[in-house]
C-alpha cells in the first residue's frame, strides 16, 4: 500500500534536517520511504551514521542499492524493500519522514510502539498530529529568492 508519493527532498534540505536531528556518528537513522537513498547515503557519508532505508517500490529500492554500491557504503547503509509497517524500528536513533500528514498519522502508532526513549523523529513539511514538536524550523533553499521554503519538525520520544 502506497501511503505517500515519491518526491525527493533536495540535498540541502536533507542536510539541514539531519543537523537539526543532531545525527551523530555511530547512530542509526531509518528513512521511512527512502526513495532513491539520498538521505541514508548522506547520513553515512557526511554524518558517519548507519543508514537504513525502507522503500516499498522495488524500482526505487534497486536504484538506491546501486547508488549505495557506487558510493562504497554497503557496510553502513542498507535498503529494505518492504512495507514500513513490517520493519522493526527499535534500533533507530533518528527517524526521517517525508510523507504526508495523513501518512504520518498512520505510522504514528508504530513509532510510538517501536521507538526507544530519546529517539528523534524529523519530518519534512508535515507534522505528526498529536505530538508536540521540540523544534519547528523554516528552511529556505534559496534565501536570495525567498523560496522554496520548507518546514521541518523535530520530535523526541520521551
Amino acid at each position: 500500500m502506497f501511503i505517500a508519493p515519491f518526491v525527493p527532498s533536495p540535498s540541502s534540505v536533507v542536510e539541514y534536517m539531519l543537523k537539526l536531528a543532531d545525527l551523530k556518528s555511530g547512530e542509526v537513522l531509518f528513512d521511512m520511504g527512502s526513495g532513491d537513498g539520498r538521505t541514508v547515503i548522506m547520513a553515512a557519508r557526511t554524518f558517519g551514521a548507519r543508514g537504513v532505508g525502507i522503500e516499498l517500490r522495488e524500482d526505487l529500492a534497486k536504484k538506491a542499492m546501486g547508488s549505495i554500491h557506487e558510493s562504497g557504503l554497503e557496510d553502513r547503509v542498507t535498503i529494505i524493500n518492504d512495507d514500513m509497517f513490517n520493519v522493526n524500528l527499535t534500533a533507530a536513533d533518528v527517524i526521517y519522514l517525508y510523507l504526508t500528514t495523513s501518512a504520518n498519522e498512520k505510522i504514528k502508532p508504530k513509532l510510538e510502539r517501536d521507538l526507544k526513549a530519546g529517539a528523534r523523529v524529523v519530518s519534512h513539511d508535515y507534522e505528526v498530529v498529536g505530538w508536540r514538536p521540540e523544534k519547528i524550523q523554516n528552511f529556505c533553499e534559496k534565501p536570495q529568492l525567498g523560496y522554496p521554503s520548507h518546514t521541518i519538525y523535530l520530535y523526541r520520544k520521551p
